[in-house]
């Protein structure tokens, strides 16, 4: 991606080196590299995080000192955040709206959110109750050693998927699909196809985010594209539970297969129209 001279938001918070101390609860998720890549992107954090209501969080620096990497990478976030805020902005302008940016949170080892408390473990999640993005950056740099998946574009898209689904969360569609998945309960056939039609969506408005930042900056570069969609059909259902159990488990998919997320992103990167974006309409079985 071409980046140079892009401006960098100012609605991070970096917590990086800040030991979370005097907080109440745990996540104890163990070591199964394979499930916690599944959770990778995922909208609803509170399968993977204990609450953390009327906990007493206290933030202590251990005063680390960052490798040039690490530094490149915050500026990166940063970046990437500014431009899905310039998207956004735009887009929300057309529909006669006003964009309001999430925040986003760069921490190390463990985070204290809205949702509760997590591990890095999680991966990189949208909390709604605090509109905010919780990144760590580790998780870029084993995305290449665990699933096969490196490049910027494709760094980019893991942060434009988590801001999907604060534009999501924006007009409504967020609450709603949480609604009715409080119906179905959870591990049911409909909570887990609702799960899927909301990872796609957001999967489509990580597409329409590129598309436009490219128009407004020509930020795409030859290769981006397919850094991407490589990085979506790596984080497929079918393609993790092939990965960690040899076989797939179809009923219990809730992020989608690897053809319907490439297929998605791919459709909001061509098209840049926000108005074909609806997996809910679909049949499940079209999507």
């Amino acid at each position: 991606m071409k980046l140079d001279g892009r401006r960098e938001s100012t609605n991070v918070e970096d917590r990086r080196g800040k030991r979370t101390v005097a907080a109440a609860g745990g996540l104890g998720l163990g070591g199964i590299i394979i499930a916690l890549i599944v959770m990778f992107m995922g909208g609803d954090p509170s399968a993977v995080m204990q609450s953390s209501q009327g906990s007493q969080t206290e933030y202590v620096d251990d005063g680390q000192d960052y490798s040039e990497v690490d530094k490149e990478l915050m500026t990166f976030c940063k970046q990437i955040l500014a431009g899905t805020e310039d998207v956004w902005t735009q887009e929300f302008r057309k529909l006669g709206r006003t964009y309001q940016p999430p925040k986003m949170v760069i921490f190390s080892d463990a985070v204290n959110s809205g949702c509760g408390n997590a591990t890095s473990a999680s991966g990189p999640f949208y909390c709604s109750a605090d509109e905010t993005v919780y990144l760590d950056l580790e998780f870029f740099k084993s995305m290449k050693r665990q699933i096969g998946a490196d490049g910027d574009f494709a760094y980019a898209y893991v942060i434009a998927h988590e801001v999907g689904h604060h534009v999501q969360n924006q007009l409504g569609i967020l609450g709603q699909a949480h609604q009715q998945m409080a119906k179905y309960g959870k591990d049911t056939q409909g909570y887990n196809q609702t799960s899927v039609r909301l990872e796609l969506q957001a999967d489509f408005f990580a597409g329409i985010w590129a598309h436009h930042d490219n128009k407004m900056f020509g930020s795409l570069e030859d290769g981006d594209i397919e850094e991407a969609l490589n990085a979506a059909s790596k984080i497929g259902d079918d393609y993790l539970q092939k990965q960690a159990y040899g076989r797939t488990m179809p009923e219990t998919f809730n992020h989608g297969t690897s053809a319907q997320r490439s297929r998605w992103l791919k459709k909001g990167i061509a098209t840049g129209d926000i108005n074909q974006g609806d997996t809910f309409s679909p049949s499940y079985n079209s999507l």
